[in-house]
């Protein structure tokens, strides 16, 4: 079969582009490798997209996006696109579950967690290293946590922990929260959150799970090491310090910057006729449901008009 609008992932943008595409009579697919919501399906609550109900969740949030797409026809199919040829006019996707083509192509894939980059790290993800808050802060009730970050990603959650853990420390790399205002205000007013400003963590060790780590003050180049309560045992480690695109299937393929990040024009298109970038994978000054959402729109009104030769 060719699609006329390929889109791949399903995230706030993918979602959006298939509300859009489906809507306009286009016949249009979306992949998605995991579940449908991106980033987003891991965020507790969302208090700033226009109109959502009060305490929306992420998860929520996106499954009335994907159910609205699929009430104008959307297809959905979960599978694992390893490898696109993007050039002439049909675009042609490899998955792991079979080869599809279209007429358009829509790249939507997102951004992943950065890691702190540490030694330990890797190891002991699932066992007091994470990176959804949403998904992890209860296996920390009334333990200690870590919160690796500063920006407003990594607030939000540290705030959300302390519903959990029975104490907070954010560790940030500078002398001053990154986060909006607001956010910050709520986080100097919990009771539960401490600080360790110009700090990273350098290490992080334990056998089967997270029993210490070691920190660096990068002012004073103090080195500390913390351990774990011995009646605890353990404690938890939640780095937010931002996402790198997931961009590595388009190298070569289309243009990027140096970060890997997609650059578009106005209109979503990028340099290969017919291949257009949306949500968090292109380059852009706001990452946020709603940014991506209007992204995803643009680009599929504009995968209309490339298809009738607007």
């Amino acid at each position: 079969m060719l699609y006329d609008v390929a889109i791949i992932g399903a995230g706030p943008a993918g979602l959006a582009a298939g509300l859009y595409a489906a809507r306009a009579k286009m016949n249009c697919v979306v992949f998605e490798r995991l579940g449908e919501g991106g980033q987003i399906a891991i965020t507790n609550e969302i208090e700033n997209y226009p109109g959502a109900p009060e305490h929306s969740s992420g998860p929520s949030l996106t499954a009335r996006m994907g159910e609205q797409a699929r009430s104008f026809g959307a297809n959905f199919i979960k599978d694992d696109i390893i490898g696109v040829s993007l050039e002439g006019d049909v675009k042609v996707l490899n998955g792991k579950g079979g080869e599809y083509q279209a007429k358009t192509v829509i790249i939507a894939n997102g951004g992943k967690p950065r890691p702190i980059g540490c030694p330990g790290e890797t190891e002991l993800i699932g066992k007091g290293v994470s990176y959804c808050a949403t998904c992890d802060a209860g296996f920390f009730t009334d333990l200690e946590v870590f919160v690796v970050g500063g920006g407003d990603s990594a607030v939000e959650e540290a705030m959300f922990i302390t519903k959990f853990a029975r104490k907070v420390t954010i560790v940030h790399r500078r002398d001053e929260l990154r986060a909006a205002k607001s956010i910050q205000e709520k986080a100097f007013a919990n009771e539960k959150i401490a600080f360790m400003w110009d700090t990273v963590i350098e290490e992080i060790k334990g056998d089967g799970m997270v029993e210490s780590a070691v920190f660096k003050n990068l002012k004073t180049g103090e080195v500390t090491e913390y351990t774990a309560d011995e009646e605890d045992g353990t404690f938890g480690i939640f780095p937010f310090i931002g996402f790198d695109p997931v961009s590595d299937l388009y190298k070569g393929k289309v243009d990027m910057d140096a970060a890997g990040y997609i650059p578009t024009d106005d209109n979503m298109k990028t340099n290969v006729p017919g291949v257009f970038a949306a949500g968090d994978i292109r380059v852009k000054s706001l990452r946020q449901v709603i940014t991506a959402c209007a992204d995803g729109a643009i680009a599929a009104v504009q995968a209309e008009k490339f298809i009738e030769g607007h």
